[in-house]
């Protein structure tokens, strides 16, 4: 009977099959600090104890902090644009869509300054992790062209370019994180940014 047990890979960190795997709760922990930290103030230590492992555990996933850094950030891509496709595929119209979607983004960012934070980690990131990240966010933009393609299609809106149109939407829900000397935001209430920035963004769509 223990003979056709199969011995855990060597370094393999042990698992319990009923909970979250150690991968996850090391990209769930780490996803947390880096978000509410900096990417040069996180350590692997940290990431280390507040996942209650070894930092050996940690290296053996990730075998640098930009390793770790990187997979964190494709890991929320991939959230972002399935729940931006969730979001976009049901059967109200565009304008709706679009305003549903901006209030579970900015409610999801705000307490992130999302520019300066990305700004910091690329500083460390190699060429071929610069090209992972890209590749996630242009996947993450697809499912928004797409649904404006669509809109375009149907003549919901005029006829434009759908990947500036994309682009210049995210842009515009960065000003979400927007605070000023005083840390005051543009708007305090997050439900009537959404509604703001959706009315300025479909003004100009239709234009």
């Amino acid at each position: 009977m223990y003979l056709e047990q199969k011995q855990r890979p060597l370094g393999r960190p042990r698992q319990n099959k009923n909970t979250k795997s150690t991968k996850e709760s090391i990209l769930e922990v780490a996803t947390r600090l880096f978000l509410t930290q900096n990417y040069q103030v996180v350590s692997m230590d940290e990431v280390a104890k507040e996942c209650g492992v070894t930092k050996a555990t940690v290296y053996y996933y990730y075998s640098t902090k930009a390793d770790l850094f990187t997979a964190t950030m494709i890991q929320m891509m991939v959230r972002i644009r399935e729940n931006m496709d969730q979001i976009l595929s049901t059967n109200k119209n565009l304008e709706e869509r679009l305003l549903d979607f901006a209030t579970v983004y900015l409610h999801a960012t705000m307490d992130i300054d999302m520019k300066n934070f990305m700004k910091d980690a690329k500083l460390s990131l190699s060429a071929e992790q610069l090209k992972e990240l890209k590749n996630a966010e242009d996947n993450m933009y697809e499912v928004l062209e797409k649904s404006i393609v669509y809109a375009m299609h149907i003549e919901e809106i005029p006829k434009g370019n759908p990947k500036l149109a994309a682009h210049a939407f995210v842009a515009l829900l960065s000003i979400g994180n927007f605070k000023d000397e005083n840390h005051t935001p543009i708007l305090a209430n997050i439900d009537e940014l959404a509604k703001e920035i959706v009315s300025f963004y479909w003004n100009g769509l239709s234009h």
